[in-house]
Formats: C-alpha cells, structure tokens, sequence
C-alpha cells in the first residue's frame, strides 16, 4: 500500500501516480507553480487515482478555472464509490465545500479531522486567515482557528507546513514570541515556502519591526517564481513596509512591477483586494491620488466581481466604489449584501455596507458621518476575515477622519487602544497626535 508524504494511504498502485501526488500537493501547500503539472503527471499514470483529480480541481480554483475545477471534482466523485473510508470522506469535504455552506464544511471539516488529523489537503482550506474559518463571520474566528490549530498540533510535530500557518495563528492572536519561535523553525527545514514567508512577514509587523520585514521580504522573493501565487501578495506585504519606512517612491515602483492589475500573480478578487487597499493606505499617508489606477481598478471589480459574496474582498470593491464616487454601485452592491444577509446567506451580516458607508462619508470629506459610522464598528472588523494587518486599514481610516476633524483627543485615545505590537501608523496627520508612533 503506497503512502502519501503525512503516512496516509492513497488508492492508487502506481509509484509514479504516487510520487507526483505527492510532489503536486507539496507544490500547492507551498504555493510554488508546478501543482497542475505534477497532478496531471499523476493522473496520466492512473487515469483513476481520485485524489489526483481533487488535487487538480483545487489547484484549477486558485487559478480561477472555476469550470475546469468542477469537471475535475466530478471525476473524482465518481471514482469514490468503491474507495476507503479516509478517500471518500476527503472527497466528500470538497463538494461540501464547493456548494458554498459554510457552516456545513466546517462541521465536515471538523469531522473529516476528528477521523484523520493529518490529512493536510483537507485541512489546507482552513489553515490559513482568509480559510474555512477566517471567512466565516465569527466574531472571535481568529480564536476558533488557533483553537483548531492547538488541538492539531500533536498530530504533525515538527512539519514545516503545518508549522507556518499555526505561527500566522499565534501571531494574529497576540502570541508573538511562540509564533516567532515556531515560523523560524518552519524556514529552516523549508525555506521555500510561500506560507513560510507570508507569515514570517507578519510576525515582523506585529512584533514592529518593519526593518526585519522589508529585509527578509526583498530577499526572499528574489528566488521566488513570479507565478508563484503569492508573489504579488507578498510583494504588497513589502510596499507597504516601504511605505511605513517612508519610502514611497519604492513602494510604489513595487505596485507598479509587483501587484499592479496587469501583473498580479493572484485569483481575481486578490488582485482587488490589494491593489485597493495599498492605493488607500497611499492615500492616507499623504500621497497624491493616483487616478487612473482607481479608475483601472475600479472597473476591473465590476466587470471581474459583478455580485457580492465574500465579506472580506466585497469591502475592497466598496473601497474602489468610494474613490471613484461609484454611489449608484456602492448602493446597489450593498443592497445585495443586505439582501444576502437578511436570508442569511453572508457570513458578515450588515458590516460591509456600515463600512461602505463610513469609507463613502470618508472620501467625501464628511469626516464627521465617517467617524459616527466607522467608530461603533471598529471592534468589529475581524468578521470580514483578513489578517489584523490587512484590517488596520478600518483603523487607519478612522484616525484620518479624526485627524481631519481636528479630534486630536479621539486620535491619541484609538491609538493608546491599539494591540501591543505593530509601532508605525502610516497616515500622514500632526504628530502631536500620534506620539511616539512612527508618521508621514
């Protein structure tokens, strides 16, 4: 019986089958190019190895086949009549999760786990921030993934990939020192590894110190393919560490060569969301606005995202709408999320279209609707899903407003709030105001 890398058993005779499985699925843990490639190397050696056909499918949805990927998994349906009970259940969880049902897949994932714990290619899904969870609306779903995390961790002992996302957990819930510990030790034993350095990129943000991430970042990504699906995202994670550092002009040569529209290596809604969320924090550190990048972006997210379904990138196409004066999209757009949400079919419920509302208030210089709107909510941000970085552009926002507003007193009391950790404010504003943090 052939095994897979984490000691599972596959049902396929074909050491070939089985060594390019295995090589395809740590391709897509580490967000390297090649998955598709070693898959279907896979599958030509047994064109029934129904693992092979999942792997495929998910890798065709990061890529945003979303047609091929559904052909993929009905392969793999029909050849799990007759497999063991692990097989079918992993395939069983990919169509649950496909159908859209989120609380449904995390019953089927926690499921599917409780059986086989070290079945990473189930797991994967949830791992990272913007996973199963992350995405979920919950209001404390960074605790429940880092809850899901320490109860799995005996199971994987020193793996380098489960090693980087249970770091990225402990980091986002403030346990800096375990998780700058855990991600070293992940780099070491695989120091080509897109999650890896994802994550070791936040841990220097929210341990501030953006030197370590601009350093580490700029290096790393030397090696790392273009095409590499989280190439652009981490070139992003180095603009705005320029951007903190006060380098704007490379900040901005990096979106241009790195994450621009036209040259972002990523699925479409992250080609939105941060291209969206640099060119705002641009702005809020006193840069001069870029209008034909907004106006690029701006039409890309009607024409590629034309109907709200994810909280966290639905916010970035509302922040697109607000730059552009887009009232009558910003309205219809939030009319739909409300409508999803009252059938309750979105997992943020009303957040997005309170934030849309501060952020249009923002753009339109009534700071304070932007501050009555924004400030209720602030706490909040975390049931859109993204990483504590990414939703410190709600802060930032708010303490633009305040600062227009001239609410110098609002201004210290969010920031002597702000989580122990990340030092430096990008947003241009009296430095009275802001203390010892770090300004444009």
């Amino acid at each position: 019986m052939l095994l897979d890398r984490y000691g599972l058993a596959i049902s396929t005779g074909s050491t070939v089958a089985r060594d390019a499985y295995v090589e395809g699925c740590d391709r897509l843990l580490t967000m390297y190019p090649g998955a598709l490639a070693e898959f279907d190397r896979a599958i030509a050696a047994d064109p029934d190895f129904a693992l092979a056909h999942v792997g495929r499918a998910q890798t065709l949805l990061l890529h945003s086949d979303i047609a091929a990927a559904r052909t993929a998994r009905a392969i793999a349906v029909s050849l799990a009549v007759n497999l063991p009970a692990r097989e079918a259940s992993h395939i069983a969880f990919f169509e649950t999760l496909a159908a859209g049902d989120g609380a449904a897949s995390i019953a089927a994932l926690r499921g599917h786990l409780a059986d086989w714990p070290r079945d990473a290619m189930v797991l994967t899904p949830t791992a990272f921030t913007n996973g199963l969870i992350g995405s979920s609306g919950h209001r404390e779903q960074k605790r429940h993934l880092l809850a899901l995390l320490d109860r799995l961790a005996p199971h994987y002992g020193d793996d380098w990939w489960f090693a980087a996302h249970h770091a990225m957990a402990q980091s986002e819930n403030g346990l800096h020192a375990a998780a700058e510990a855990k991600i070293e030790q992940s780099l070491r034993l695989r120091p080509h590894n897109g999650w890896g350095a994802h994550t070791r990129g936040h841990v220097a943000y929210e341990t501030g110190d953006p030197a370590a991430a601009r350093h580490y970042l700029a290096g790393w990504l030397i090696d790392y393919p273009r095409d590499g699906l989280l190439y652009s995202h981490l070139t992003w994670h180095l603009a705005l560490a320029e951007l903190e550092a006060g380098a704007a002009d490379e900040a901005m040569r990096l979106y241009h060569d790195g994450f621009s529209l036209g040259v972002h290596s990523g699925a479409a809604r992250a080609k939105i969301t941060d291209a969206v969320s640099f060119l705002w924090r641009w702005e809020l550190a006193g840069q001069p606005r870029n209008d034909d990048a907004w106006r690029i972006i701006h039409d890309f997210a009607n024409q590629a995202v034309p109907h709200p379904a994810i909280g966290f990138s639905d916010l970035h196409v509302t922040l697109a709408q607000a730059a552009m004066g887009d009232d009558a999209g910003r309205e219809i757009w939030t009319r739909e999320i409300d409508d999803l949400a009252r059938d309750g079919r979105y997992n943020s419920g009303d957040l997005v279209p309170v934030l849309a509302r501060g952020f249009a208030a923002f753009q339109q210089r009534n700071f304070s609707v932007a501050i009555e709107t924004l400030a209720p909510v602030i706490d909040a941000g975390e049931r859109i899903g993204g990483s504590r970085a990414q939703l410190d552009l709600i802060e930032f926002t708010l303490l633009k407003a305040y600062l227009h507003a001239e609410r110098l007193d609002d201004a210290r009391r969010l920031i002597a709030a702000r989580r122990a950790g990340p030092d430096g404010i990008p947003v241009a504003g009296p430095a009275t105001a802001l203390h010892h943090f770090r300004v444009r």
